[in-house]
């Protein structure tokens, strides 16, 4: 366990220090550990960094949690569930609604767009048809200012003045109506602008403001229960280190220690524990009975059990805070962003203002100018001129206008060439919204289908090894997902649990439900190994460390231990064992023998 980076362990009290080497394959690992002003520190390479899963599920001393939570009938979802980051899950989730919208709302301007179509299309042909009257007219207009100019006398000078002037006007009248195109779509722009202002005020107004100082009191909160979480935690296991050295002294029949201890010469020890002889307490040196040790043991198991369920009461509480926390940053955060948007908005709306002062006052400007020339024209006609200016003005008018028309026009077309192109990437994105959605369902289920996947595995492989070990009178044992509702501060939330069953039968072959407690210490001791094996399956241990350790089996008769020793040996590479002589006989299959050096 040391070496594979497990700190639930120890060293030999008559020395400072030990060290531990593996090497598997051409991989070497070490790690050693001191004693330093009454603490343990560890150096070295272990062969993990992160034991979690290994001490949970591989490390099957008799002190593994997962086989005492079966002993005490515990809540044994807590346990497969552990290294599930369920925050991490939660925030994965998140990120994958935001794509999902992203995408949602790149479909939904696509089908707005597609619904644009039609209209677009109709629009470009209105103009095709429009741009197509107007060519005709201009056709029409120029032969008839050709017959003009064939039958009026002009001197070159006034003619090169008029056309002069009568281009000047056209130039003009180009600009006028580029500013008067501008000055409409600057008017859409600030109707726009203002349109999102009222909208962000309104959103901005529904948004509530967190209570001065109140995610600083949730901050101060959540890290005054995670200093007080880990200053308990260290608690509970040095109390369970006690409580199992105490207990393996009180229930190992030939210990060498209670042996010395004992106060009763060459009596049998299991007679003098059931006649309650005394011993030397080998906390204080005092002369107790051992019923008064088992009743010490009894209140540091009650202690343990009492912090066990303030930690349990302080992960609700740090929950639920942690719950108002986001809650609250979310909100700040919108607040932020809609206050900072409605900054920039202020700034837009005022430089659009700007624009259109500008853009109007260049409007009056050019009308003036057209006007002006339009003057010094009409001093230039004569009577038998006049109709050719005004055919020249009419043709430049024609012109002017089939060149906005026709730049209209393009700008339809490239209008529908967008929205065809949107509608081609549709698909691509259809099918990367069904990733999400299924990659969002996947996350959602994730915890549902470990669940399910641990009671599967459990009442499998229980239900095959207690076939092969002919347990009498048990016919099954097996594990249920049950809804429990539970308070969470002030609000209630239905929580699962995994419900342990066990089934017997009498001698006249009649079923029947029976308790965790019923079962023999044997039966135990079987259906806690099976259960370290579902997590070590569910969480695939193996793929991170290819060990599994057995110990503390003396409670199985040897054929069941070689049966079991067996059946684990199928589902890890390495299997190290430690049996009794007598036990490690009965085995079946090939093994190393690892001897004391």
């Amino acid at each position: 366990m040391a070496v594979i980076g497990s700190d639930d362990v120890s060293i030999k009290g008559n020395t400072d220090s030990a060290k531990v080497e593996l090497t598997l394959g051409k991989e070497t690992y070490t790690r050693t550990l001191r004693r330093e002003n009454g603490s343990v520190t560890t150096t070295g390479s272990p062969f993990v960094e992160d034991s979690m899963l290994f001490d949970l599920f591989a490390a099957l001393l008799e002190s593994n949690e997962v086989r005492q939570a079966v002993t005490r009938d515990a809540d044994l979802r807590e346990f497969i569930m552990r290294s599930i980051d369920t925050d991490e899950i939660d925030a994965e989730i998140d990120k994958c609604k935001n794509e999902r919208e992203r995408i949602e709302q790149e479909l939904d301007q696509i089908s707005s767009h597609e619904d644009e179509l039609p209209e677009l299309k109709k629009k470009r042909t209105q103009l095709e048809n429009q741009i197509e009257l107007k060519r005709s007219e201009l056709d029409r207009k120029e032969e008839i200012l050709e017959e003009k100019d064939a039958n009026v006398e002009q001197t070159r000078k006034e003619k090169e003045m008029s056309e002069e002037k009568l281009e000047e006007i056209q130039n003009r009248r180009s600009d006028l109506e580029d500013v008067r195109y501008n000055l409409q779509t600057e008017r859409e722009t600030l109707e726009n602008l203002r349109t999102e202002k009222s909208e962000l005020q309104a959103k901005w107004e529904s948004l509530p403001d967190a209570p001065e100082g109140e995610i600083e009191r949730l901050e101060t909160r959540i890290d005054r229960l995670r200093t007080k979480k880990q200053t308990i935690e260290p608690q509970i296991n040095e109390l369970q280190s006690i409580i199992t050295f105490n207990e393996e002294l009180l229930n190992a029949e030939d210990h060498e220690v209670l042996k010395t201890l004992t106060d009763n010469g060459d009596e049998d020890l299991t007679d003098q524990l059931t006649a309650d002889k005394k011993v030397t307490c080998w906390t204080c040196g005092t002369t107790v009975e051992t019923d008064q040790i088992s009743a010490t043991l009894d209140k540091l198991r009650t202690l343990s059990e009492q912090k066990v369920s303030h930690i349990q009461d302080i992960d609700t509480e740090l929950d639920e805070l942690s719950d108002q926390l986001r809650d609250l940053e979310k909100k700040k955060r919108e607040r932020t962003d809609v206050t900072s948007r409605l900054a920039t908005l202020d700034t837009e709306i005022e430089d659009s203002e700007e624009r259109i002062e500008r853009l109007e006052a260049q409007r009056d400007s050019l009308r003036e100018e057209i006007d002006a020339i339009e003057a010094e024209v009409e001093k230039l006609k004569d009577e038998s001129y006049s109709e050719i200016l005004e055919l020249h003005r009419e043709t430049n008018q024609l012109e002017h206008e089939i060149g906005k028309l026709s730049g209209r026009l393009e700008q339809v077309e490239d209008d529908i060439a967008d929205v065809k192109e949107q509608i081609e990437a549709r698909p691509e994105l259809e099918k990367q919204h069904a990733t999400v959605q299924d990659e969002l369902e996947d996350l959602r289920t994730r915890i549902e289908r470990i669940e399910c996947d641990a009671i599967d595995k459990f009442n499998d492989h229980m239900d095959r090894l207690l076939q092969i070990l002919s347990y009498e009178k048990l016919d099954r044992i097996w594990l249920e997902q049950k809804e429990r509702e539970v308070r969470e501060g002030r609000r209630k939330v239905t929580k699962n649990e995994f419900h342990l069953h066990v089934v017997r039968s009498t001698e006249e072959g009649v079923t029947y439900e029976d308790t965790v407690d019923h079962l023999s210490e044997s039966e135990r001791e079987i259906t806690g190994v099976v259960f370290a094996l579902t997590g070590y399956l569910v969480h695939d241990v193996s793929e991170i460390v290819p060990f599994m350790l057995l110990d503390s089996l003396e409670a199985i008769d040897s054929q069941r231990i070689a049966t079991l020793v067996d059946y684990l040996s199928n589902h890890c590479q390495f299997l190290v064992a430690a049996l009794l002589p007598e036990d490690a006989t009965a085995l079946d299959v090939d093994h190393e023998q690892i001897t004391a050096i």
